[in-house]
């Protein structure tokens, strides 16, 4: 604003007020749901990083299980019958694949997805936009 004659800064109209906040409202609207759509990116990479530690957790247990089954199977057999043994490892290895894939299930269980950054800015921003009207 440029200062009158006097030296000083005319008021602005209601119409200007209005258009000024409707400008700033869009732009801010903008921006909200640019940091949304990042927040979201990021809460789904981690959520992958997760699956694939799951998964990882699944297949160890596959190629632990068949790489080491057989020898412990073997081992196994001097004191019991052949299938005894070859059921007694399968359950191990079973137990040992759980473990690991439970143990990614349940850090992705405990990752809130919920955009949280953007949510609190929409709620400062409400306030903002709710005192900039009185």
């Amino acid at each position: 604003m440029m200062p009158t004659t006097n030296g000083t800064t005319p008021e602005r109209s209601i119409g200007e007020l209005f258009g000024e906040l409707a400008s700033e409202t869009g732009t801010l609207v903008r921006q909200e749901v640019q940091l949304a759509t990042t927040e979201i990116g990021q809460k789904a990479a981690q959520a992958g990083k997760q699956s694939i530690m799951i998964m990882t957790g699944a297949l160890l247990g596959v190629v632990s299980l068949v790489t080491l089954a057989a020898g412990i199977v073997v081992l196994l057999a001097r004191w019991v019958p052949l299938y005894a043994s070859a059921l007694i490892v399968a359950a191990v290895f079973g137990v040992i694949a759980y473990a690991v894939a439970h143990a990614g299930l349940r850090a992705l269980k405990t990752m809130s997805l919920k955009p949280t950054e953007t949510l609190a800015s929409l709620k400062d921003n409400k306030t903002w936009a709710t005192k900039q009207l009185q």
